[in-house]
């Protein structure tokens, strides 16, 4: 069976599950869009990861669905509320929640998924419901510290490399290593193994984020799921935008700054202007180093595991399917 067969089934076993354990309740107005956000799809990778980590280890699947479940709720639920932030109109292609409902209905709704988070962590063991939940909260806090590092980050001039990569490793990665150290920790995996697995979703989480400023500037429109040059249109300051300030000539660093000054109407001259700027400066090489670099350590904390060397296959096998896409 091939890795994206395996994926498929911990998917659809997991969506099932997901149906069972979230009916509506009342006020509907609380739960329908709870319900409604949750029923939008998305890869569920974090949950996936859950249960194929915990299975790796030993452990069954069906135990770690509750901890799977928690980390899919809250990863819905700093959507939410992001794109009340962001005052986007859509998510994954549909309506989002505070422009189907409102914004206070976002808001309270947020808040009852984070709530319904904790709650899924009640049907474990009491040592076991204490490692989850002090694991839950440190990498919650972290995702909020991403988030606010993210929102600076558009008002400075004067970002480094170093609190980019802390920014994105908050914000997007700490939750891809949290959901596979629950599912070692529901494997009663040893410290040691639960450690390095995190490092694994840590440093793959980073890699994959590297990968999307990437594919943001240079991906294939027919397969890339967003707008390409979506994050140089609204002046993103991605990996690339800083190494090419790094390494560009001073004519180009200023052109850069310019450009990233401005919001034409018309985006195409702009997004074109950068791209040459991003290639001709080095950036897209180094940005290209530091994905292999990450995956490279990502691949490092996974062979220090004590897995089963099938196992480490299929994790790994895993992690290159991640980093190979177009998309």
């Amino acid at each position: 069976m091939s890795d994206i067969d395996i994926i498929s089934q911990y998917r659809e076993q997991f969506v099932t599950y997901l149906k069972a354990r979230t009916r509506l309740g009342e006020p509907r107005n609380l739960y329908e869009p709870v319900q409604y956000i949750l029923g939008l799809g998305g890869k569920r990778m974090r949950p996936i990861l859950t249960l194929m980590t915990a299975e790796a280890f030993g452990g069954k699947a069906k135990d770690a669905m509750d901890a799977a479940l928690a980390i899919e709720m809250f990863h819905n639920f700093s959507l939410v509320h992001d794109d009340i932030m962001d005052d986007a109109p859509l998510r994954r292609g549909k309506t989002t929640v505070h422009e189907k409902w409102d914004v206070n209905t976002g808001i309270l709704s947020g808040d009852a998924m984070l709530i319904l988070s904790y709650q899924f962590f009640e049907s474990y063991p009491t040592e076991m419901y204490f490692e989850l939940t002090k694991l839950f909260s440190k990498t919650s806090l972290e995702v909020c510290e991403g988030q606010q590092y993210d929102v600076d980050f558009e008002t400075r001039d004067d970002v480094t490399i170093t609190e980019y990569l802390k920014m994105i490793e908050y914000k997007t990665s700490v939750l891809v290593a949290a959901a596979m150290k629950m599912g070692a920790i529901v494997a009663n995996a040893t410290q040691k193994d639960a450690n390095a697995i995190y490092e694994f979703g840590r440093n793959l989480g980073i890699a994959f984020q590297l990968q999307d400023d990437y594919l943001d500037a240079f991906g294939d429109p027919k397969t890339f799921g967003k707008q390409v040059g979506g994050d140089i249109m609204e002046n993103k300051k991605t990996y690339l935008y800083l190494k090419s300030l790094e390494k560009a000539s001073k004519d180009d660093q200023d052109g850069l700054l310019h450009l990233y000054s401005i919001k034409p109407e018309d985006s195409t001259a702009k997004v074109a202007a950068i791209k040459t700027i991003f290639k001709e400066s080095g950036a897209v090489e180094e940005t290209k180093k530091a994905i292999k670099s990450f995956t490279q350590k990502a691949f490092d904390a996974l062979a220090e595991t004590e897995l089963l060397e099938k196992n480490k296959a299929l994790l790994k096998q895993f992690g290159e399917s991640l980093m190979e896409r177009t998309v």
